[in-house]
């Protein structure tokens, strides 16, 4: 099973726990432009068991933070004609920006219909690999807000972040088993959380449960889970997550 993370924060200092990683894995980088996200992935690219660096485009906090049709509709619009024609890995991380900007719902209402169908276009036309990262929650209901979006070739990433939602293990299993069935090798789980993100008050995941949510995944044949975030790692984690790879 491989077992990548994100960074959300990509600094010297979360950067530097790639040390600790003794397995190949995959980091999924969250950046402003193109430009920022290559020259982070040019501080990392000796690192030996860096299989791939995904880019990870987040906006403005006034601009909405995560993707969504409720994001600014410019900054959408910068975000896919920056990435035109160029063949980089993205990661979309589809979530509504009640957090970082709720005034969004009420200036972005009257564009909804056009962003949704602006982030659809880019979903099915960009040319490199392409991952959506999205609630744990029903496919229809995200799909009518614009957060889930049908293409063979994308990948799907539910996020299962236990430390801030409860499942309980048959709870945990079925989900995963779902998502399988649907989506096959195209499946990828986020597991979490291990360090805070942007909202500051992310709860942590104990390494003993982080054990158990990792022997479902694997009994079940996750390919792929993703560790949020990178800057968490520690000893504790690392001789957990090592029992899996």
């Amino acid at each position: 099973m491989l077992i990548s993370f994100f960074e959300e924060f990509p600094t010297e200092e979360s950067l530097a726990k790639l040390k600790l990683v003794s397995w190949p894995t995959k980091l999924y980088i969250a950046a402003n432009s193109v430009d920022q996200f290559r020259a982070v992935t040019s501080v990392i690219r000796h690192n030996q068991n860096l299989l791939e660096a995904i880019y990870w485009p987040i906006l403005k906090k006034r601009e909405g933070y995560w993707i969504s049709p409720f994001s600014k509709q410019t900054a959408l619009q910068r975000l896919f004609d920056e990435l035109e024609h160029k063949k980089i890995p993205v990661m979309l991380d589809l979530e509504l920006p009640t957090t970082q900007n709720p005034w969004l719902y009420l200036t972005q209402f009257i564009n909804f219909k056009k962003d949704k169908k602006l982030i659809h276009s880019f979903v099915c036309n960009h040319p490199g690999e392409t991952y959506l990262c999205e609630y744990a929650a029903s496919e229809k209901n995200l799909q009518r807000l614009g957060l889930h979006f049908t293409s063979k070739k994308s990948k799907i990433m539910k996020m299962l972040y236990h430390s801030v939602h409860y499942y309980s293990g048959e709870k945990l299993k079925a989900e995963l088993q779902q998502g399988i069935e649907e989506y096959g090798d195209r499946y990828v789980v986020g597991y979490g959380t291990i360090a805070i993100g942007v909202n500051g008050n992310e709860p942590i995941l104990s390494a003993e449960q982080l054990e158990k949510d990792l022997q479902i995944a694997q009994e079940v044949g996750v390919k792929e889970v993703v560790l949020f975030r990178l800057g968490g790692l520690n000893k504790r984690y690392v001789k957990v997550m090592e029992k899996f790879v």
